[in-house]
């Protein structure tokens, strides 16, 4: 006979892990290249099965298209997608070689005539599009879409012709910025990140820094979100806290905010895991798949922040 006052409930399991709960989700929901990204990321997986299911996105132009960056549907090579591309092939050590050189050629075929990317090719014109993503017959250079490639080469060393004007592009859209959205400065702060002049990277960043404090483009008490504006365009709830902008510790925006601003940002986010074990897309849905398809990939990004930070995932 069980004690007086004993309990007679079976005891409660311990609580999964976040890394544990995010990946039944991933194999409830992702693409075959975030399972393996997911793999690799946390489970000791293969940069060569990362590579493989990236391949089933390369076009024979050097770009990358069939969706790879969700909004942007159909199978044309497009800068997003390529960029996306190159995310992966450096979060897996493999941006180097032959690869590279192909996606650089394909950087060069599709530039502008200042020598820098747009955001959306033309030939994404008859392809099912996000409604807020405005495809153009003449699309100007767009930081936004040139910076993170640009950043991602310098950090992994790639030196190619394309690289030159386009860098210079980057400097002056940079320096020239006096008022912005979230999205664009994650931009600039991916190029500043891997910027080859580094003080010039460093007094970029500052002022950035300043801008986006000022225009308060970042929640910094995620308790009060009322309190902070929404960019145009943007979906409502749309906000971005400082680790969006600085997504490790390394990163030159992680001085733009106190000690305290970025625990009270990684709590958040921490707890935005959500029961299924995925995190949730902030940005506007318009239609089932690219919502579902991007959950993953936002899944992943947040885990991989909040580990780079110290935190407990495992």
């Amino acid at each position: 006979m069980a004690e007086t006052g004993a309990s007679t409930l079976p005891p409660t399991p311990p609580r999964l892990s976040p890394v544990t709960r995010a990946e039944r989700f991933v194999w409830l929901t992702a693409r075959v290249l975030d399972q393996h990204r997911f793999a690799h990321d946390f489970r000791g997986g293969s940069a060569d099965q990362v590579e493989t299911a990236l391949d089933a996105y390369r076009n024979e132009d050097g770009g990358y298209g069939h969706a790879l960056e969700p909004d942007l549907r159909g199978p044309v090579s497009q800068p997003l997608h390529t960029a996306h591309a190159l995310r992966v092939l450096d979060a897996v050590g493999r941006c180097a070689g032959q690869r590279v050189e192909r996606i650089c050629r394909y950087l060069t075929a599709v530039s502008t005539a200042d020598g820098a990317l747009p955001a959306i090719h033309p030939s994404q014109h008859g392809y099912p599009t996000a409604p807020f993503v405005t495809v153009l017959d003449d699309p100007p250079s767009d930081l936004l879409a040139t910076g993170p490639v640009v950043g991602l080469l310098h950090r992994n060393e790639v030196w190619h012709a394309w690289l030159f004007r386009a860098t210079d592009f980057c400097w002056q859209a940079v320096e020239s910025l006096d008022k912005s959205h979230p999205y664009e400065i994650e931009a600039a702060v991916a190029f500043l990140d891997a910027a080859p002049d580094r003080p010039r990277a460093q007094a970029a960043a500052d002022r950035l820094g300043r801008l986006v404090r000022q225009h308060r483009l970042v929640a910094l008490d995620p308790g009060r979100l009322d309190a902070y504006p929404v960019s145009p365009g943007y979906a409502p709830g749309e906000h971005h806290f400082p680790y969006d902008y600085a997504r490790t510790p390394r990163s030159l925006a992680r001085a733009w905010f106190t000690d305290d601003e970025m625990t009270r940002s990684l709590d958040h986010l921490a707890a935005q895991q959500q029961e299924d074990g995925g995190w949730p897309v902030r940005w506007r849905h318009w239609a089932p798949a690219p919502a579902m398809e991007a959950r993953p990939v936002v899944t992943i990004d947040a885990l991989r922040v909040l580990r780079a930070y110290g935190r407990t995932i495992d």
